[in-house]
């Protein structure tokens, strides 16, 4: 009998261990759900409906006193966040360097200034010779765009030559991020991580800009009410913003430089980086209000009719002078606003026929009735120079976006210590509750209702598998996997960094353990994602005012409550594989903490200083980018808000 038993004992313990094996669930994890065109038409519609329109003209004054408030709201509300503040405050410094040689009629005085304390712009100057002391000129800001050559783009060089030749003052700016600003820490693409400290990532290129302008109010020749700006590409989009923000600028010319942002949610080569698409510009202002904000100063926007970058006039253009047109007929200047398409080449450009245009509009308003003043490009292809020709000596210690970012996060996160739920769960409890209500500002977390429906089942391996699309109050579908193995007591949903299709050795695990596994891509991950432009939507989000880690938080909370409403399985766990999805995970957790009774992760990160410690770009990990984030909240803290 003994051995009877202990026979059914060891077949018993043989049947439960079979049981328990894990299951290869690939199969039903990598069914389609949703497939691949539905995450693109969504990201579209939600962030096109919510660019702001053109309010409503109705006087003179009106209007004046709405761009005055636009102007100030974008300073102080994108702008200048932050330590950004402080950089406004500080003062100009300016190290004039060695004179050399331009061509016939000007020479070039090589100069670095200070942007913000530590961050140097190299600079050329343009002057045209013997300038009689009391003698006041035209004084025109040249930006660059994307062009590794920079300040050194022959283009660029030929009509700050043409400018000095006709009397003007030309300064030659360098760019971050191109020229003798090259390299990793100077990527548009890593400005996101000023953004994670709470500190505007979008106030260097700005002061750059600003600072430029201080420096040529310094100067004894230069007039004040004859400052110009004009640039191509990402120098066209610097002269909308400091013209627009700036009304010490008297004419503009961006050139190939931008469009609304609702014709770049369907039109993607238009899609910015970083600096054109910065947190949180579009909850103020489009950049239809922008180029409306330059009224009644003359504005002349260039077009290129074939642009094979982005910007083509054929859908770029006309947005934006629907929007401003109005404006400068209320304004009684009308005739100020001018508009230039370029067919030949017609390409992405800023050659003879753009420069030439650029020449007539500084004729006409700067030296209007000069009847010696002549628009045609004066020769100089021969005076252009070499990039070591035009070197700019800078400190070795320059500061980058990684740096001052490093020198920011060295302090934070603000009041990070958490109370000791063991000495004063009161205490605690209070920290908690305050925690969630600013964590829930910080990632404009959301409250969506599910809506789920059923699309299609399947079984493997004794698995069952229900797919579902959870519809998230119409803005988003997200697909998930519903995985059951007998009757399970608790819930567990599943997110990878690889998307669901890369978690099935978790899901077998989890299953194995006695869980129903819900498998789900949150926005950006797995089936979700994007499929093309990817981070460049991530960062469209941001600008509206959403936030992708919100997003995705805030669509496992739902998922979770649905879990609990609809499954009846007791409490929910959150498992996360990988680094972005277990800060997605955390933050859900912390809040909802109701909904989500636990977190599991895998390869989390320590701290979000590792963020900036290994220089990650937004292009790379856009959640982990969350504006002000680290400022108030690090991985310890977040944990600790979702504790139980």
């Amino acid at each position: 009998m003994r051995s009877l038993l202990a026979i059914a004992v060891l077949v018993s313990i043989s049947v439960t261990l079979l049981a328990a094996e894990p299951a290869d669930v690939t199969p039903l994890l990598t069914e389609t759900i949703i497939g691949s065109d539905l995450p693109m038409a969504e990201v579209q519609r939600y962030c096109e409906a919510r660019v702001p329109r053109m309010p409503e003209l109705t006087s003179a004054e009106a209007w004046r006193a709405e761009a005055d408030r636009l102007r100030r709201e974008v300073l102080d509300r994108v702008v200048f966040r932050g330590q950004a503040a402080v950089w406004r405050d500080a003062p100009l410094r300016v190290e004039w360097l060695d004179t050399i040689e331009g061509g016939p009629g000007y020479k070039i005085r090589k100069l670095r200034y200070e942007a913000l304390p530590g961050l140097w712009i190299p600079a050329l100057l343009y002057l045209p010779d013997a300038l009689p002391s009391a003698t006041r000129v035209p004084a025109i800001l040249n930006v660059n765009g994307h062009t590794g050559l920079g300040k050194q783009y022959p283009p660029k060089q030929i009509r700050c030559i043409n400018q000095a030749k006709r009397g003007m003052i030309a300064l030659n700016i360098e760019w971050v991020g191109m020229g003798q600003l090259r390299g990793a820490g100077y990527s548009h693409a890593r400005m996101n991580q000023l953004d994670l400290c709470g500190t505007s990532g979008l106030a260097p290129f700005y002061l750059s800009m600003s600072r430029a302008i201080d420096l040529l109010l310094t100067l004894e020749h230069t007039d004040p009410e004859r400052i110009a700006v004009t640039g191509l590409s990402g120098g066209g989009w610097q002269t909308i913003v400091i013209s627009a923000l700036d009304p010490r600028v008297a004419l503009s010319n961006p050139v190939a430089g931008y469009s609304s942002f609702r014709t770049r949610a369907y039109h993607l080569k238009d899609l910015g980086d970083s600096e054109q698409t910065p947190t949180d510009l579009a909850t103020i202002a489009d950049y239809t209000h922008l180029t409306a904000m330059l009224a009644p100063r003359p504005a002349l926007l260039t077009y290129n009719s074939k642009d094979q970058c982005c910007f083509e006039s054929g859908y770029a253009l006309q947005p934006l002078l629907e929007a401003a047109r109005p404006v400068y007929r209320l304004l009684g200047r009308e005739d100020s606003l001018r508009s230039h398409i370029n067919d030949d080449p017609g390409t992405h450009n800023f050659e003879r026929d753009n420069r030439q245009a650029l020449y007539r509009m500084l004729g006409e308003f700067f030296y209007p009735g000069d009847k010696s003043y002549d628009a045609a490009e004066i020769p100089s292809d021969d005076e252009v120079k070499s990039e070591a020709e035009l070197a700019v000596e800078l400190p070795a210690d320059n500061a980058d976006f990684q740096s001052l970012a490093l020198q920011l996060a060295a302090s934070l996160p603000r009041g990070g210590e958490v109370p000791d739920a063991a000495a004063d769960k009161t205490a605690f409890a209070a920290w908690q509750t305050t925690g969630r209500q600013r964590l829930r500002s910080i990632v404009a977390a959301k409250d969506y209702r599910v809506q789920a429906i059923a699309s299609g089942e399947a079984e493997a391996a004794g698995v069952k598998a229900r797919r579902w699309k959870l519809m998230m109050d119409g803005d988003w579908t997200v697909p998930a996997v519903e995985l059951v193995r007998g009757e399970p007591q608790r819930t567990a949903i599943l997110i990878a960094d690889g998307g669901r299709a890369a978690a099935a050795e978790d899901a077998a695990r989890l299953l194995a353990d006695g869980y129903r596994v819900v498998a789900v891509d949150p926005f950006y991950f797995g089936e979700s994602k994007i499929a093309s432009h990817a981070y460049l939507f991530a960062l469209l989000t941001a600008t509206v005012g959403d936030r992708p880690l919100g997003i995705q938080a805030s669509q496992l909370t739902a998922t979770a409550r649905w879990c609990l409403a609809e499954q009846k399985t007791g409490p929910v766990t959150i498992v996360a594989r990988g680094p972005r999805t277990s800060l997605i995970a955390l933050t859900a957790a912390a809040l909802e903490p109701d909904a989500v009774a636990g977190v599991e992760r895998h390869e989390s990160l320590a701290s979000l200083k590792e963020v900036i410690e290994q220089n990650w770009s937004v292009s790379e990990k856009p959640e982990m980018f969350c504006f002000g984030l680290l400022e108030a909240f690090d991985i310890p803290q977040l944990a600790a808000l979702g504790a139980k």
